[in-house]
């Protein structure tokens, strides 16, 4: 008969396993980054061994992609949602609010998006989900510019400077959280949408400004070191060679451990696999008798 705490520490189904290590992940990734996350940190925290996490996902590579993708997906359905609206101006209200929501309701994952992504994610990156939303706000202001006779082919770049004033913003607003939502959002569309409605058909630089060009920073000339000071370097440099080479010897044997303890785990499971299917046989044979 099963005890209580046998049934309370009984084994996730791989779907719930693989879930949670997404989610312990992008935990981890929000708090230090992709560079600072190891999978021995994501197995500790998941209390698995790490040869379950290579299983699931091959790394934290694959943990960090599908997040990346969540996020994006989750963030880009809310701002293609409010730009659905029928007013220009209302789209560009709900469309600020739904970034600020986003933000709200997933400061984790925003965080994610905003680091420098990792090429293990591909295009998924924070700059290319800006030009995304921008492609969107691009095929607004065409028609706005249209309908009020300013040159439609500068749609794209006015898209490019809303959205990315509004993504900046949203960064800023990530850490301090204030004002309120509505009131950030109020303020941003009053911005754009009052410099959208009094736009210069064809402005130009001031006088004084045009032309101009800013003299270059004066090159800064160091002493040539002498040659005691020449040994010195060349001691320095050697000794972090040697450093930079002694960890990538470290790294090559903890690459190959990892590898070592993920073919093991394999062969486990191999054998599990074979040892129950002896079982069932047995079992089969005893029911023919």
């Amino acid at each position: 008969m099963e005890t209580v705490s046998q049934s309370s520490r009984k084994r996730m189904t791989g779907a719930e396993r693989r879930e949670q290590l997404i989610q312990i992940g992008r935990t981890l990734f929000a708090e230090k980054g992709f560079d600072g996350t190891s999978v021995e940190e994501i197995a500790a925290s998941a209390k698995v061994s790490k040869p379950v996490v290579y299983e699931h996902f091959g790394g934290k590579e694959g943990i960090y992609a599908v997040v990346i993708d969540r996020e994006m997906q989750r963030l880009l359905s809310l701002v293609t949602q409010a730009l659905s609206a029928s007013h220009a101006l209302v789209k560009l209200e709900r469309a600020a609010l739904a970034l600020l929501q986003y933000i709200e309701e997933s400061s984790e994952g925003f965080r994610i998006l905003v680091r420098d992504s990792h090429a293990a994610s591909g295009t998924g990156t924070f700059a290319s989900l800006i030009s995304d939303i921008a492609s969107q706000v691009e095929d607004v202001l065409a028609d706005e510019f249209k309908e009020r006779g300013y040159d439609p082919d500068l749609a794209p770049m006015y898209a490019q400077m809303l959205v990315g004033m509004t993504a900046l913003t949203g960064q800023w607003w990530l850490d301090v959280r204030k004002p309120r939502r509505e009131d950030v959002a109020a303020h941003l569309v009053n911005l754009s949408w009052h410099g959208l409605t009094g736009l210069d058909p064809a402005p130009a630089l001031t006088p004084g400004s045009r032309g101009l060009v800013l003299a270059p920073m004066p090159e800064v000339r160091t002493a040539r070191p002498n040659e005691r000071e020449s040994k010195e370097l060349e001691k320095a440099r050697e000794r972090k060679l040697k450093k930079q080479e002694k960890l990538r010897r470290e790294q090559e044997k903890q690459r190959e451990r990892e590898l070592k303890g993920q073919q093991k785990a394999l062969r486990e499971q191999e054998k599990q696999r074979e040892r129950e299917q002896r079982e069932l046989a047995r079992q089969r044979e005893r029911e023919t008798r």
